[in-house]
């Protein structure tokens, strides 16, 4: 007899493993809700739960549209074809051994493959709700497309959704037919006997309904495809959109085949009806053929026989479309083309008009210059600057400055062995301060002239909450505002005597993330970030609030994920503190006729790598939304910017409460705003092609245009010259104003480094009435101004420039030449390139040296941009740029030196005549001249190699004279 009190063994592992799975549910269930529950304080504390919940409704409808509208389907296609099966069917061994099989798993195959379809299909669905929201809440553009003659909305929300509607039914219809047909077949409907094939009554009723409902679907797809052609290459690739090929065999041939697939659906009906099945087989077959000749034989032989022969005639008309789109989507089509007979020329006293522009000419590279803040302003190990600086303008005593501009964040790889889970998370929590210098001076020693610095902040900009708790590199989580007692823990910023214990400590006092104040919430974030101190630190208490997210873009494209947001985010002194601006797009590639293009690869230049997008081609972009993030508390603004697109008042509908309008922007913000540089450079990749609006000559390609490599980037990997914002007067404008630029060269010499230029792009960056204003500055073809890449090459081939490059980088130092900027003054174009020195050993950082500049063919290399530009001028150009009276000292007049070896050694005035070698050699002076230089040269080495700056810019300047005189003697 078998005691119950002790279960058989097998018993047991059974209940185990049911509990083992149990709990396994469980705590997947668990982690599961514990993430969701994060969200909701996240974006609860941030004030965008709507946010949220709106997409947690939106993808859960969808999931379970999905879901049922896949499940019921195919439930209902295998419930009727089991119950109309035959009763006493005369099945053969095989199936009557399939039948054996799966008859006892019958009711569960019955709900489990429509319950596994339909969990595939609702997931999919759930990930189009964006397309289901636009399309409920769609907005109309006003315009009309020139082919169907429908509002552009349709493309933008209608086609897609109605694409959409269409696959899913057509894929969910096919499912439900093969279901149909299996148990049709298993359960003996459906019979095959030699070459007979017996179908029942009321399996061909249900075969031939499921049959035409999926040719109706077919049809209608086809139907829609038409309206396709309007976003897709022509026949002929010359422009997107439909051609003549599209337009007189594509468009009429897919709504004849739709007809026809009409038809044959209307033909299954009747097989239905009446049981002969030659009808709809004949029709399918009809329709295959109507496919090929029709939807692709008819329009090759028009593409081939009739539009190559004549395509620049007929195409003319389509061409015309898709420029007048493609200018009209990515905002362009106000661009203001502007002659400019650019002179090559240099005259004296040519830049006098222009001193406006050339006292705000920028000579500090924010590329460049990052270790140099590094150096002067980290302070300690645990502080960092990005390693490329941003560039913003700030008025200072009334004068609006070109500003290089970077923010003190906090690097906790500098802790070194002092890191641990206690100082990472709850003391080394933040950075401190923004530190920012003219973009137009430099000190005596080549160091940047700061407007705002120092630990605590001091300076100009009047910071009032320099503390960056959010940032580009702000650390992945922090736990502040949880002080162990009365004593703040959280280092503020350090002594200046490296003394710990006098470092200056604070509590965190604003509300930047979801507070820690009971035991749950330290749990669900203890599973979060994996990391059991979280819930049992005596350092986290209710006080706590956990700071996560914190990267602005990051920040910026959760509570708003409709948007695309500009790579280069940048940050501003506002009303005392300091803000992060984030430029977000709407973008589509949906647009009728314009060109597709692809983001990720469009903005790529030397200063900005790949980024990823998780929808990356487009056709449509607009700057939608101006964000910001607050660095302190990480407060997320959005503000409507562009009133009229269509795509935003879209998603106002859809997420009505989270934006606020662009007159609520304080004076102080409106006045940072800037023209987004990812949006310009899309623009100017379209402008390359499509400045021609005449079709004849978009056609030939005849003048296609580029933008140059940046001549500074190494010639093994070349990338795109970037973008840069500069203060000046564009020609062809009212006033100067805050100016994001880039130039052009003839696609055809892209690849050269002795290409002319043949255009300039500039972008009016003032937020005011001409903000955005595009003016396109269009060089003679007959003229030879020389771009970036050829002026470069003239530079790094003067034998002078070469002479002078040589001596900077002799010793432990080396020459690196900065942005090579191109500015449009004095009636041409102004080339600008500063020379830093940097010591190749020890702790150092580039320092600015030198000045190279260029006009035409002509080219100066000074000291300051002051003298470079006076000498590049004739002896006075009239400029009056800002490096004057900041820099190091000028080298004697009795010895210039010269950069041309055409150009006389001295300035030519009236009173001082040229001053060509004498040919003759005085010894002594040589000798002399020698000696001080080597004097002078290890003088520098042991300066640089002590890092003491201004011991090396003296040792700089006598090593620079005695060369000089050196020359002078041996009467070069």
């Amino acid at each position: 007899m078998t005691s119950t009190a002790n279960p058989p063994a097998s018993r047991t592992r059974v209940t185990l493993a049911i509990t083992a799975a149990i709990v396994a549910v469980l705590v997947v269930i668990f982690f599961i809700v514990a993430g969701l529950y994060t969200d909701v304080l996240w974006f609860d504390q941030l004030g965008f739960l709507n946010v949220l919940t709106t997409q947690w409704t939106a993808t859960a409808v969808m999931f379970l549209i999905g879901f049922f509208a896949m499940a019921i389907p195919v439930w209902a296609s295998i419930e009727i074809a089991f119950r109309a099966r035959p009763v006493y069917a005369k099945l053969n061994s095989q199936l009557d051994r399939y039948q054996q099989v799966i008859e006892p798993l019958r009711r569960l195959a019955m709900f489990g493959i429509p319950a596994v379809l339909g969990l595939f299909t609702g997931v999919s669905a759930a990930t189009r709700w964006p397309v289901a929201l636009q399309y409920l809440n769609r907005t109309s553009f006003g315009e009309t497309d020139p082919q169907f003659g429908l509002d552009i909305s349709f493309y933008m929300f209608e086609l897609p959704f109605l694409r959409g509607v269409v696959a899913y039914a057509s894929a969910i219809v096919l499912i439900a037919g093969i279901a149909a047909l299996a148990t049709a077949y298993l359960y003996g409907a459906i019979r095959v006997s030699g070459r007979e094939v017996r179908i029942s009554r009321s399996a061909r009723i249900q075969i031939a309904v499921t049959a035409a409902l999926y040719i109706a679907l077919q049809a209608v797809s086809i139907w829609l495809d038409q309206y396709t052609t309007l976003t897709s290459a022509s026949a002929g690739y010359l422009q997107t959109g439909a051609g003549y090929t599209e337009d007189n065999a594509t468009i009429p041939g897919r709504a004849i085949i739709a007809g026809i697939a009409a038809l044959v659906a209307v033909l299954f009906i009747v097989t239905a009806v009446i049981g002969r099945w030659r009808l709809p087989v004949i029709g399918t077959a009809l329709l295959l053929v109507a496919g090929l000749v029709v939807g692709t034989i008819y329009p090759w032989i028009v593409q081939r026989f009739q539009v190559e022969p004549s395509a620049r005639t007929l195409e003319s008309s389509y061409i015309e479309r898709s420029i007048e789109a493609t200018r009209d989507a990515y905002g362009v089509s106000g661009v203001e083309e502007v002659p400019y007979n650019a002179t090559t020329d240099a005259v004296g006293g040519a830049l006098r008009t222009d001193a406006e522009t050339t006292a705000n000419i920028r000579i500090i590279d924010p590329a460049l210059v990052s270790n140099s803040f590094a150096q002067l302003e980290r302070f300690k190990q645990y502080y960092q600057f990005s390693a490329h600086l941003d560039v913003d303008r700030y008025e200072i005593d009334g004068t609006v400055q070109d500003t290089v501009i970077a923010v003190r964040e906090l690097d906790q790889e500098g802790l070194g062995s002092s890191r641990s889970w206690y100082n990472n998370t709850v003391v080394y929590t933040h950075g401190y301060g923004v530190v920012a210098a003219f973009g137009n001076q430099r000190t005596s020693d080549g160091q940047p002239v700061f407007l705002e610095s120092g630990i605590p902040s001091t300076g100009a900009l009047e910071i009032e909450e320099p503390r960056i708790y959010f940032g580009e590199e702000s650390p992945t989580y922090s736990i502040v505002g949880a002080p162990e007692g009365d004593k703040p823990i959280e280092l503020d910023y350090p002594s200046a005597d490296d003394d710990a214990a006098s470092n200056t400590t604070t509590t965190f006092s604003g509300d930047g993330g979801p507070m820690l104040d009971n035991i749950f919430n330290k749990l669900v974030y203890a599973i979060k970030f994996q990391s059991e101190q979280i819930f049992l630190s005596d350092a986290v208490t209710e006080k706590s609030q956990i700071l996560y997210d914190r990267d602005p873009i990051e920040r910026v494209g959760k509570v708003a994920p409709y948007l695309t947001l500009d790579s280069d985010t940048y940050p501003a002194v506002v009303d005392g503190k300091v803000v992060w601006i984030v430029d977000g797009y709407t973008t589509s590639a949906n647009y009728p006729y314009s060109q597709v293009e692809k983001l990720s690869d469009t903005i790529v230049d030397s200063n900005t790598p790949a980024v990823p997008y998780a929808v990356d081609n487009l056709n449509y972009i607009r700057n939608s939304v101006k964000a910001t993030v607050d660095a302190h508390d990480g407060k997320v603004t959005l503000y409507a910017w562009d009133k009229e697109d269509p795509m935003l008042k879209t998603w106002q509908k859809i997420f009505p409460t989270t934006l606020k309008s662009a007159d609520d922007m304080s004076e102080q913000l409106t006045s940072h705003v800037r023209y987004p540089s990812d949006l310009f450079k899309v623009q100017r990749a379209i402008l390359g092609s499509y400045h021609v609006t005449d079709a004849n000559s978009f056609y030939s390609s005849d003048d296609q245009w580029v933008t140059p490599d940046d001549p500074t980037s190494p010639a093994a990997a070349p990338t795109l010259q970037p973008p840069y914002y500069l203060t000046m007067k564009v020609p062809g404008t009212d006033s100067s104003a805050f100016t994001l630029y880039s130039t052009y060269i003839p696609r055809a010499a892209a690849t050269s480094s002795s290409s002319i230029l043949t255009g300039y792009l500039a972008v009016n960056s003032d937020a005011g009435p001409d903000y955005g204003k595009l003016t396109l500055l269009t060089l003679p073809k007959q003229d030879t101004v020389p771009g970036p890449g050829q002026v470069q090459n003239n530079f790094n081939s003067d034998t002078v420039v070469a002479s002078q490059l040589s001596l900077l980088q002799r010793g432990d130092t080396e020459a690196i030449q900065g942005n090579l900027l191109t500015v449009p003054v004095g009636g041409g174009l102004l080339y600008v390139q500063p020379v830093y020195v940097q010591s190749t050993s020890g702790t150092s950082f580039p320092l600015l040296r030198k000045v190279l500049v260029g006009f035409g063919d002509k080219i100066a290399f000074e000291d300051t941009l002051d003298l470079a530009l006076d000498a590049l001028f004739g002896g006075d150009s009239g400029a009056d740029a800002g490096d004057g009276g900041t820099v190091v000292e000028p080298l004697p007049e009795e010895v210039p030196v010269p950069t041309d070896p055409d150009a006389p050694t001295t300035p030519e005035t009236p009173d001082a005549p040229a001053n060509p070698g004498t040919g003759t050699v005085d010894e002594v002076a040589l000798a002399a001249a020698l000696a001080e230089a080597k004097s002078a040269l290890s003088a520098r080495e042991a300066a640089y190699a002590a890092n003491d700056l201004v011991a090396a810019a003296e040792a700089d300047n006598r090593l620079t004279a005695a060369l000089t005189a050196a020359l002078v003697a041996s009467g070069e």
